[in-house]
């Protein structure tokens, strides 16, 4: 087994007023040669906008972008004539392709908008760009790692890519075995919230592990805990 670890304090922090952002990865104004990607997983920003504040319309091409709100409503708008406002149990996914438009603002006047920004390289570019929003609550049980994306239709959500994503909710001192979908992958455990004990490490709040060459591995809360597991290639 293999791993790297990312720490919530190391990571690339701005503060742009109404954007406060961390960048696990390499991105925009944050330059770290030693933290460009994992795999195929290669952008996760853990974004807060202010009320009624947002990023205005920007381009995107040939990567898969996973939005996943923990606060609020956050409302999307693109060149291929979508628009929805999704809030924490909803998942945006985009396939940019050969290319899109798009926004995404704060959709609250008072409340302030905390999501994830996840880009993962796509197996084949140029694709005709897709945009999809899903509703994961159904599939989310209390103290089980829940897929709620993957590449082969058994999900609501997939990606072009040999990816997996899971997220769950588990009880202090609950334990559960991650076995990979593919030979070759990795998996990248972010803590969104509590402290979870695996590959011989402790993880607090906001920090990230990678784990690779390996067939599974054993995952601990050791708090209450709201974990996300990204599966990709290497």
């Amino acid at each position: 087994m293999k791993k790297v670890i990312d720490r919530a304090s190391s990571r690339g922090y701005f503060n742009h007023g109404w954007l406060k952002t961390h960048h696990t990865f390499s991105f925009a104004n944050y330059y770290n040669p030693e933290r460009i990607h994992f795999g195929a997983l290669r952008v996760l920003n853990d974004d807060s906008v202010d009320p009624s504040m947002g990023f205005d319309t920007h381009p995107h091409k040939n990567m898969e972008v996973i939005s996943i709100p923990l606060k609020g409503y956050l409302r999307h708008g693109d060149s291929v004539q979508n628009t929805k406002t999704i809030t924490p149990g909803d998942i945006q996914v985009m396939s940019t392709g050969s290319g899109i438009y798009h926004s995404e603002y704060n959709d609250s006047k008072e409340e302030q908008l905390e999501f994830l920004q996840i880009w993962v390289f796509p197996r084949i570019e140029n694709t005709k760009p897709e945009y999809n929003n899903f509703d994961i609550r159904p599939l989310l049980k209390p103290n089980e790692l829940s897929l709620f994306i993957s590449p082969n239709g058994k999900t609501p959500a997939s990606i072009k890519q040999d990816a997996w994503f899971s997220m769950g909710d588990f009880d202090t001192e609950r334990t559960i075995e991650y076995c990979m979908h593919q030979e070759g992958n990795g998996a990248y455990l972010f803590v969104i919230e509590g402290e979870i004990s695996v590959a011989d490490e402790h993880l607090a709040k906001r920090d990230g592990i990678g784990i690779w060459d390996t067939k599974s591995f054993s995952i601990r809360a050791t708090k209450g805990t709201k974990l996300l597991v990204m599966e990709v290639p290497m």
